[in-house]
């Protein structure tokens, strides 16, 4: 609604003075001649009397016209400078003598600027958004040309965003690690002889398998490689007495292994492994399965599985490297684009914590999970988006309490669909529906949703709380829209459907989405 105030400002008008001007008449004397002479018709004798006086006061008359004469000059003269340069006179007094400036009561409020009016739109998703399979229903949409929200539905709530906390940690390690980033693994001698120490340096992806193997993380490094490197090393001074002593080195993470708030059935069924800064395969019991069996020991594991690599070991303990010692091997991790596509494309919750991580070392912030917040939010800070209600408790989105309001990742896939800084590396490893990733499972878009495929690049969510999706879609109008959605509390998997014909609704509307 559009108020519109008139103010009316008036002069008072000035009245016009009228004179009055009063006339003695003096008698005149007159002589007994002149009273004597016969009498006139009355004009006559008017004009006889007045001559008669003319000749009798003559001089005062003459006296008396001058003065007339003088008066009536100066009224002229008055007056045609109010008609001439007084018109300019008069301009300037009406130029000057304006209406009275009203006075503000400043206990009344002043009107509000008027907004502009946005174009009526006309295309509802209000049916698809009724889906009861989206329990606590949380949405936004915004045009990414516009910056317009067209859509919001408690947008500015923080909740928990399941896997698509995942858009936050690799946006955040790209920014504070850039694209090129590779984690390190490292063999030193250690202080005793015939000892060597591993150091971890959070790479999740070092495989056991052997060179050449393909796992489920494309261009890992491999422990025969840096057992190879190792043994040449060690052989290289005929001093060294024999390899008998592995130290496993996990001190680049501290703290708790498992985060508090996971269940632990997220180990058991598969899809998380303990965090630790030294581990193999994402410590996966077959380390070419996405969902895999996970051990308590991590840093077992991959001792266990270096000191076979190595030959002649017979012990393996834990312990920390000696401060200066000679490196004997190094092998390094896949860069942070090619760990955020393995992050986004098939949600691998143990690479999203590696990530986490090493964001909160890099920052300063720590190694610990507590230290996780500080950083990720240090890292996105870039992108100059308020986080405010933001609340980062892990890389992955496991926990139920991360908190993110859907309003932060419309914004930030303004920019990440702009390519903003490294965010380019983002938007290409997004899920892209009925197309690659876990958008292109059979059980997303399809059916009637299927219209949509190919036009929807988002990151899915889901833990036993929750459903969600955020991404980009190509509209159909040729629109770009940036979205999330939530559905949360008592979800099942049907959860997933009614999100997809949601974001479907979303490509059919495109700009013309209503929020009605």
């Amino acid at each position: 609604m559009i108020d519109e105030t008139d103010a009316a400002g008036e002069t008072p008008d000035d009245g016009d003075p009228s004179g009055e001007t009063s006339a003695t008449d003096a008698a005149d004397g007159t002589s007994a001649t002149d009273a004597a002479e016969p009498a006139e018709p009355p004009k006559a004798g008017v004009l006889t009397a007045i001559a008669a006086f003319a000749r009798t006061h003559r001089l005062p008359l003459m006296i008396a016209g001058g003065v007339v004469a003088l008066g009536l000059l100066g009224t002229g003269a008055v007056v045609a400078g109010v008609a001439g340069s007084g018109g300019r006179a008069a301009s300037a007094a009406l130029s000057t003598s304006t209406a009275p400036t009203p006075t503000v009561d400043p206990a009344r409020p002043a009107p509000a600027a008027v907004a502009t009016a946005s174009r009526l739109r006309t295309c509802s998703v209000a049916d698809r958004a009724a889906d009861g399979r989206l329990a606590n229903f949380q949405a936004q949409v915004m045009n990414a040309a516009t910056g317009e929200v067209l859509y919001d539905r408690g947008g500015t709530t923080a909740s928990r965003t399941a896997s698509v906390m995942k858009v936050l940690t690799s946006a955040a390690a790209l920014s504070v690690l850039g694209p090129d980033y590779r984690a390190a693994t490292t063999v030193v001698k250690g202080s005793e002889p015939g000892s060597v120490v591993l150091v971890g340096g959070g790479d999740v992806t070092l495989s056991r398998t052997s060179t050449g193997t393909e796992t489920v993380y494309p261009g890992a490094a491999h422990l025969d490689d840096l057992a190879a490197q190792v043994e040449a090393a060690w052989a290289a001074d005929p001093s060294n007495p024999p390899l008998t002593k592995l130290i496993l080195d996990a001190s680049y993470f501290s703290g708790d292994e498992w985060e508090p708030s996971w269940a632990l059935k997220e180990r058991d069924d598969g899809y998380m492994s303990n965090i630790t800064a030294l581990m193999v395969d994402g410590d996966r019991d077959d380390p070419g399965a996405n969902t895999s069996g996970r051990s308590a020991d991590p840093v077992g594991r991959a001792g266990d599985a270096f000191a076979s690599e190595l030959g002649g070991v017979s012990v393996v303990e834990r312990g920390v490297a000696p401060a200066g010692a000679a490196q004997l091997g190094q092998v390094q991790s896949p860069t942070v684009a090619q760990l955020v596509d393995k992050a986004l494309v098939v949600s691998d919750n143990t690479v999203a914590e590696m990530l986490a991580r090493l964001v909160a070392i890099e920052t300063g912030a720590g190694n610990t999970f507590g230290a996780i917040n500080a950083g990720v939010l240090q890292g996105l800070a870039a992108y100059g988006i308020d986080t405010t209600g933001v609340t980062v408790v892990d890389g992955s989105g496991l926990s139920d309490n991360n908190a993110v309001p859907p309003s932060y990742l419309t914004r930030l896939f303004v920019k990440i669909n702009a390519r903003e800084g490294n965010l380019g590396v983002l938007m290409d490893g997004l899920p892209v529906s009925g197309v690659r990733g876990s958008l292109g499972y059979d059980d997303r878009f399809s059916g009637d949703n299927a219209v949509a495929d190919g036009a929807v690049s988002a990151k899915t969510g889901w833990i036993d709380t929750g459903y969600t999706l955020s991404g980009v879609v190509r509209a159909q109008d040729g629109s770009t829209l940036t979205f999330a959605i939530y559905a949360l509390g008592e979800v099942t998997g049907e959860a997933k459907q009614a999100i997809d014909t949601l974001a479907t609704g979303f490509y059919l509307c495109g700009d013309n989405l209503s929020n009605q």
